[in-house]
């Protein structure tokens, strides 16, 4: 989890042209702004995803796991939702099915204990 977030924050911080590039959408200074303050939320989550590896199974982890899980199923969704609206091109597809593949490892997470 936490390499994926570190991932995740690192392309949007440092590559943000490039992904709204692929996204299909114009690079403004707006979308840009936004990206670079997504990154930091990811890098984030990245550092206590790293802080709490070693914690045992108890109710707190078990509702992050699934609320991030929740939330990554729906960027995932939303991204779907923003290409058949045409608001994005199919270049969303590869960070939806990323999104989809986090959501899916944190439910795993949760449900291995």
């Amino acid at each position: 989890m936490t390499a994926a977030c570190i991932g995740l924050g690192a392309r949007f911080l440092f590559f943000g042209r490039g992904l709204l590039t692929e996204w299909g959408l114009e690079s403004t200074t707006g979308a840009l702004i936004l990206l670079r303050r997504m990154s930091l939320m990811y890098l984030g989550l990245a550092l206590v995803f790293f802080i709490a590896r070693t914690a045992g199974p108890s109710d707190i982890r078990s509702a992050m796991c699934l609320i991030m899980g929740g939330i990554a199923v729906l960027l995932a969704g939303l991204g779907l939702y923003e290409f058949l609206a045409r608001r994005a091109s199919a270049g969303i597809f590869r960070s939806a099915i990323a999104e989809a593949v986090l959501g899916a490892a944190f439910v795993w997470v949760w449900w291995t204990g």
